[in-house]
């Protein structure tokens, strides 16, 4: 347990991720790291904690991936995705986690690697593999080898990589490195390997004696001195994997580093709110309204937004602030009732107009041509509905918002605080758009609809027969309303979206404001156009 106290639903929310998030942590277990350690060689995370620099902020990408899976025994689905600083310069992590069945590869793991290279892709910086896996992991090949997005996805990414886009690879083999998972330290530009503990080889000892006859041991067939001396396919050889981390932290510092941004930085300003004040802002209940403006103030430079149209379409604030120092366009969702134009009724807060989505498209257009990133703060419950707005044209409104989203060439980075719901989740820079990070607080909400809406949805029209004809619901059909209910609540939380590669990362309050900065900085290292997973060298 933390020392947070109280009861309040995100202080309570936070509690049990911190919680969950220590456990899966452990990787395999004490007894296994036990193990990996007896071998002469670290863990997948002491590898990871060495190779960043010391007191530096990092984010892990993906720990929720499948941990509500495999009877909870494929903790962060056997792969250790990390975004850090590595001599000062942004990076991307991989490392196998030895301690889950060998470090093989589940489906999910598959979906973490391809998540990294397109981060790393994306913003061109430097993606280093720390290379100790078993394979494929073979009960669960049909969801690992085949398809487009399957295991073949990352050696097609290394290869696009260091042909076109040229974004540093460098490789450690620390470990085993087996079959087709050979060829990610092939298609790497460095490979390294550490004396006595790694293995590289297209089959290993007992496939070759099964396939050939051949007798012959491991070391001699694949490691670190054969590469390197015989074969040539390694480029460096370690005595262990300390001097080997050493040398990765050598290499990723003489690497040469462009500075990719046009954007005026200045210095830093601490916040106008502590961190500790979201815990009083945001309210018990998701649905109930609180203030925008003061939750923007606890991770956003001093000053917070300087409101574009302020007086215009209030539910959706627009506005430039900065982060970090660095300038941002910042997107959010005002909760609550304001008023609409003179003579007409107030409107929802977190409910998207047809004015709100013509400014935002507006904002969001002025923010590219300037080369201003954007930050889309979400907790939208979706585009207004019925004959008023249908005949305001909101469907063309959200279309051109959607448009000026998806094409805008500047880097996203998204926070979901409680909802993020509907069309309006597309909208606001939803996962199939490609923004380029999306975190969200332990309270947030994804899914169509609230479990009150869907219940409405699917069951109304009964629920209205019965209230005419003056009769009650059966227990059977309230049992059934309420399993309704329990599915959405339970689909809707952000940890199952975390579990399912919907979100990079859940963020605590405490960690909101860094793990923004470190994903803003992670963007500025290319004016390459932030499109799509990835894009080959500009041309217009």
């Amino acid at each position: 347990m933390t020392d947070i106290a109280s009861n309040s639903r995100l202080r309570t929310l936070t509690e049990e991720f911190v919680e969950l998030e220590a456990k899966l942590k452990l990787g395999g277990g004490a007894e296994k790291a036990a193990k990996i350690h007896k071998q002469g060689k670290l863990t997948a995370r002491e590898r990871v904690d060495l190779l960043l620099d010391a007191g530096s902020h990092s984010q892990e990408i993906g720990l929720l991936v499948a941990f509500d899976e495999y009877d909870g025994k494929a903790p962060a689905a056997a792969v250790v995705t990390v975004l850090g600083k590595i001599e000062g310069r942004e990076c991307v992590i991989v490392a196998n986690d030895a301690t889950i069945k060998a470090g093989a590869w589940y489906p999910e793991t598959i979906k973490k690697i391809l998540r990294a290279q397109e981060i790393a892709m994306r913003n061109r910086v430097p993606i280093i593999y720390l290379v100790d896996s078993a394979g494929v992991n073979l009960p669960f090949q049909g969801g690992v080898f085949p398809g487009q997005y399957g295991a073949a996805r990352i050696f097609y990414y290394n290869s696009i990589m260091r042909r076109y886009l040229r974004v540093p690879q460098i490789s450690a083999v620390m470990g085993m490195c087996v079959a087709g998972g050979a060829y990610l330290p092939a298609l790497s530009d460095v490979i390294l390997m550490v004396e006595g503990t790694s293995f590289m080889g297209l089959g290993g000892a007992n496939l070759v004696k099964g396939a050939t006859g051949q007798t012959i041991d491991n070391e001699t067939l694949g490691g670190a001195m054969t590469h390197n001396a015989v074969s040539g396919v390694a480029h460096y050889r370690t005595k262990n994997d300390e001097e080997c981390i050493d040398k990765i932290r050598t290499l990723v510092g003489d690497l040469p580093r462009a500075d990719g941004t046009r954007l005026s930085i200045g210095e830093a300003v601490e916040p106008s709110a502590s961190s500790e004040a979201m815990y009083d802002i945001l309210p018990e209940d998701h649905r109930a309204p609180y203030d925008m403006h003061a939750l923007l103030e606890t991770f956003l430079d001093a000053g917070g937004v300087e409101e574009f149209q302020a007086d215009f379409a209030r539910e959706m604030i627009c506005g430039n602030a900065r982060l970090g120092g660095m300038p941002v366009g910042v997107i959010a969702n005002s909760r609550g009732m304001s008023k609409g134009k003179p003579g007409s009724p107030p409107r929802f807060g977190g409910i998207i107009y047809t004015e709100s989505a013509e400014k935002t498209a507006y904002f969001i257009e002025n923010c590219d041509r300037h080369s201003t990133p954007l930050l889309f703060v979400q907790d939208v419950s979706g585009f207004m509905v019925g004959g008023e707005a249908e005949h305001s044209g909101i469907i063309r409104a959200g279309a051109r918002f959607v448009e000026a989203m998806s094409c805008a060439k500047v880097p996203k980075l998204v926070l979901t605080i409680n909802h993020a719901s509907g069309a309006g989740y597309y909208a606001m820079a939803g996962q199939g758009f490609d923004p380029d990070f999306i975190f969200s607080l332990p309270t947030g909400r994804m899914g169509v609809m609230e479990g009150d809406s869907a219940v409405q949805a699917m069951f109304g029209t009964q629920l209205d027969k019965l209230k005419a004809a003056g009769e009650s619901p059966s227990a059977e059909f309230e049992a059934e309303m309420d399993a309704v209910r329990a599915t959405y609540d339970r689909e809707l939380d952000a940890k199952h979206a975390a579990a399912r590669g919907l979100l990079d990362a859940i963020v605590t309050p405490d960690n909101v404001r860094r793990s923004l900065i470190l994903a803003l900085r992670t963007c500025l290292n290319t004016s390459t156009p932030h499109i799509g997973p990835f894009v080959l060298p500009w041309t217009e």
